[in-house]
């Protein structure tokens, strides 16, 4: 139950995030379409019902995209985005290994880039299929380098999510924005993210 939601909310945070990117109309049609349909092959190919379990392989568990949700918090052009392309492509491709790896070089050469730390926690929980205590700590160092930017906490939320603990994913997002500006732009994309993790369960679920 717990991976569904989970997957509920990636999806509810990624249309957030292209909505906050200036994606409107067809497009955003399109991307939600795409959405569904990546869900769909979740549903058939994937076990969300699992529960998390260390990686045994590289290819172990299924890369989920978080690119609009993350460009929502850090934006499309950054000097981070090259790194993060190529770390997406191996995990598209089934090597979460790699993708955790070029992460790992690249915040070794940019230590004080938060986007990158964000990715590198990303591609943990990917390649481990759950929250592991190297994920935690590349999402608090973000933290620590953009104090200002609650990207890093957002994600840990998404994480912990994915890992069979949403009770406290959405006390993280509410303390985000209890102390967040009312019109931070970002807001709409971490109040999805609660929206979606208090859905009452349907009956027989």
């Amino acid at each position: 139950m717990m991976g569904w939601i989970a997957l509920l909310v990636l999806v509810a945070a990624s249309l957030a995030g292209l909505r906050l990117l200036g994606v409107r109309g067809a497009p955003l049609t399109a991307a939600a379409a795409a959405l569904c349909l990546g869900a769909s092959g979740y549903a058939l190919q994937g076990r969300p019902d699992v529960p998390s379990a260390p990686a045994t392989g590289s290819a172990s568990h299924m890369a989920i995209p978080l690119t609009a949700a993350r460009q929502a918090f850090f934006g499309q052009f950054t000097s981070a985005e090259s790194w993060l392309k190529m770390s997406e492509a191996l995990a598209r491709a089934g090597n979460q290994q790699d993708a955790a790896g070029i992460l790992e070089n690249a915040v070794r050469r940019y230590p004080g880039d938060a986007q990158l730390w964000v990715g590198l926690g990303n591609a943990l929980v990917d390649q481990a299929g759950g929250l592991t205590p190297p994920a935690e700590f590349a999402y608090r160092r973000a933290a620590e380098v953009a104090p200002g930017n609650p990207a890093g906490m957002f994600f840990y939320g998404v994480a912990l999510a994915r890992s069979g603990d949403p009770a406290d994913a959405v006390a993280l997002w509410k303390s985000i924005l209890a102390g967040a500006p009312p019109k931070a732009s970002w807001r709409p994309l971490i109040e999805s993210g609660i929206a979606a993790l208090t859905v009452p369960p349907q009956a027989g679920s």
